[in-house]
């Protein structure tokens, strides 16, 4: 498969609905969350610049999920992962 025939919106929709699964210190006045980073930084960055992440650069081993990114990542993490009744 050529780089070129990877549909990179696919892959950060699919790394965003898997840091619902890591959410974690929750932080209820500023509408934001952390998840655990251990996702490929190209998708990090392509999220970050969709301002869905703050900047994932740094020793923390989690990165925070902006109000957006919060709703977006649930909301595709069900829409790519629920079983269909």
């Amino acid at each position: 498969m050529h780089h070129a025939d990877i549909d990179t919106d696919k892959i950060d929709e699919a790394v965003l609905a898997l840091m619902f699964l890591t959410r974690h210190n929750e932080d209820r006045l500023l509408g934001t969350v952390r998840a655990w980073k251990s996702f490929d930084w190209d998708a990090l960055d392509r999220l970050h610049a969709q301002n869905m992440i703050l900047d994932p650069v740094g020793k923390a081993k989690s990165v925070v999920l902006t109000p957006e990114g919060c709703r977006r990542s649930e909301e595709l993490f069900y829409r790519l992962f629920a079983k269909r009744v």
